[in-house]
């Protein structure tokens, strides 16, 4: 592994995108040195613990295992002695208001024959859809995904000419509720894919239906569960960097990234000041602008871009095993517009907000007590903006225990024996997320995928950038694929 020159490599982060460009890079040769603000490791891809009850933080949804396992085989390990996962079938538990329940099965013909069954759409037009969003997906893998966009040679290959062609089919003309309901009958069918906006913090009346994309990943591909909840993801990142020999700094806060000459030249922090050849910055670019790059010249226009929605969680310990539950379940409002708009043209949040309530305790029993389930309950709410979050924390706990309690038939207010909560001030000032928006910037134009900040700066030579906050986007998968992009630019 080692050159004969050895290059240094610094790293700011270790969300999901940092701890993958560590290991990417000191498989090229590197030395590698991490910085983390953090006592702990993960990023928004932490975890804590409360009375017994165990809590994943943040990312919740698993897809596209191979890109992890992918890093292990780079480094010449085998991913199974490392991390495992298993397949979700059904992924996901819906809770409608007029009192329906309908389960995701994994597999396009199983889901297809679930929902028909259950729905006013028909097996086939059902599948029809799903091959388009397959379709879609297979056009814009190797164009978004895969590369940078912002790299001229990158527009002279096959799989960009193809995507060039076909861009009138990939749904930049229209919104993907548009979209959704052209293709199905049934008002839930609409809801339910309609949600995948919130993937990226966007609003399914705004985006445009390219991201329509984002289903078939879930339910073509499949969605999994790592062994041990979505901690072990970072965690056995991090154990692979260590054993391949990356050097992590935690509770070590990078106060500067140093610039001579326009070239990123090291990193400034309270225990002294690292030179490096290269610096990688994993936090949302906006605040590496912000607050690590204090004379850089900043783009007005990308960082401009309007911010991406929030969240308000509360990790619950429940003294109850609810059977009618799964790892994945969603309690949907009646009016989803009105939601959407409530969250981005009104910016405080809904009076019967979707609930998306996590429980890895079905997967993981040592997560909570015996007869006992860890809820992660989360609503999207705008990002910060000065709202009174106090007031809206406690606006929010009463409608989702309202509605979880309407819909479940019981009362899980005495149920509650520990709670944690999250608002959009507490995910910025523990994640470095801007503004507290989860996602970056929002999708909600059809341009918002080429307005996204590059994997490296056009000002400062040897300034690279990764995660959620930049091209691709957020998700795990994507965080994954960053890393993979920017670190596939330095030679």
């Amino acid at each position: 592994m080692a050159n004969q020159h050895k290059k240094t490599c610094g790293i700011i982060g270790t969300g999901i995108a940092g701890l993958a460009s560590a290991i990417r890079m000191r498989n090229k040769g590197y030395d590698v040195t991490v910085f983390e603000a953090n006592p702990f490791v993960g990023g928004k891809c932490s975890s804590e613990t409360s009375k017994g009850y165990r809590f994943d933080m943040g990312p919740s949804v698993f897809t596209m295992p191979g890109y992890i396992d992918e890093l292990f085989v780079l480094s010449g390990k085998n991913p199974r002695d490392y991390f495992n996962y298993e397949q979700l079938n059904p992924v996901y538990k819906y809770f409608f208001e007029d009192g329906t329940t309908l389960e995701s099965p994994f597999g396009a013909e199983a889901f297809a024959e679930a929902m028909s069954e259950h729905t006013r759409d028909s097996k086939e037009a059902i599948l029809k859809y799903l091959d388009h969003t397959k379709m879609v997906y297979e056009l814009t893998e190797d164009v978004f995904l895969k590369n940078s966009l912002h790299k001229l040679r990158n527009y002279f290959t096959w799989h960009m000419l193809k995507g060039i062609i076909n861009f009138s089919k990939i749904g930049t003309a229209e919104t993907m509720n548009q979209a959704n309901s052209r293709a199905f009958k049934d008002p839930r069918l609409v809801q339910m894919f309609n949600r995948y906006a919130t993937y990226n913090g966007s609003s399914p009346y705004l985006a445009p239906a390219t991201l329509n994309v984002i289903p078939h990943v879930e339910i073509a591909k499949g969605a999994f569960y790592p062994e041990g909840g979505m901690f072990s993801i970072a965690n056995c990142m991090l154990t692979l960097g260590k054993e391949i020999g990356v050097t992590y700094h935690f509770s070590t806060p990078v106060k500067e990234i140093i610039v001579k000459n326009n070239k990123a030249c090291g990193i400034k922090t309270a225990a002294g000041d690292f030179d490096f050849d290269v610096v990688i910055s994993n936090m949302d670019v906006y605040n590496s602008y912000a607050k690590l790059l204090p004379h850089a010249k900043k783009p007005a226009k990308t960082l401009s871009q309007p911010k991406s929605s929030s969240g308000i969680i509360f990790y619950w310990g429940i003294k109850h095993d609810f059977t009618e539950l799964g790892l994945h379940n969603i309690f949907f409002s009646k009016n989803y517009e009105e939601e959407f708009d409530t969250i981005f043209s009104k910016k405080t949040i809904y009076n019967d907000p979707t609930i998306y309530v996590n429980i890895t305790s079905k997967h993981t029993p040592t997560d909570a007590p015996p007869g006992c389930e860890n809820w992660f309950a989360f609503i999207n709410v705008p990002n910060n903006s000065g709202q009174d979050w106090d007031a809206l924390i406690d606006q929010a706990r009463e409608a989702m225990i309202s509605k979880i309690n309407r819909r479940l038939k019981t009362d899980i207010r005495p149920m509650i024996e520990t709670e944690m909560v999250f608002d959009p001030r507490v995910i910025e000032k523990r994640t470095s997320s801007a503004f507290g928006a989860i996602y970056g910037n929002s999708s909600n134009n059809k341009f918002a995928a080429f307005n996204r900040h590059p994997n490296f700066s056009k000002e400062i030579k040897n300034l690279y950038f990764c995660g959620g906050s930049v091209h691709p986007g957020p998700s795990i998968p994507l965080c994954l694929l960053s890393a993979k992009i920017t670190t596939g630019l330095i030679k």
